[in-house]
């Protein structure tokens, strides 16, 4: 498979999950951490704001993943990095976010 089709799977993958915590927050009308805040991705952004991120992210994660890598879902290796990627940054987000929410307390 061509390097640059597996980068974008990955990335795509991470976009996509980067997606649902600011489109989910946002259509419940929750603030959230975003980019655009004060300090940046530790302040909280309005619900439309995060809307509109998530929005932007799965536009990305389109992109990358339909467009670039030309994604088939009966491809279960590329099906796989592009989960790789969701997975990750779900982790990273879950232990960065955990810091704010109270989602790093052992329990």
């Amino acid at each position: 498979m061509n390097p640059v089709h597996e980068a974008a799977l990955f990335f795509g993958g991470a976009f996509l999950f980067n997606a649902l915590p600011h489109v989910a927050a946002g259509v419940m009308g929750r603030p959230f951490q975003s980019p655009f805040a004060t300090p940046r991705g530790e302040g909280l952004s309005s619900s439309t704001v995060n809307v509109l991120w998530g929005f932007v992210n799965l536009a990305v994660a389109w992109w990358l993943l339909v467009r670039v890598s030309g994604l088939d879902l009966r491809e279960w290796d590329r099906v796989l990095v592009a989960g790789l990627g969701g997975l990750l940054t779900s982790l990273f987000a879950a232990r960065h976010f955990g810091r704010f929410h109270g989602g790093n307390t052992p329990t």
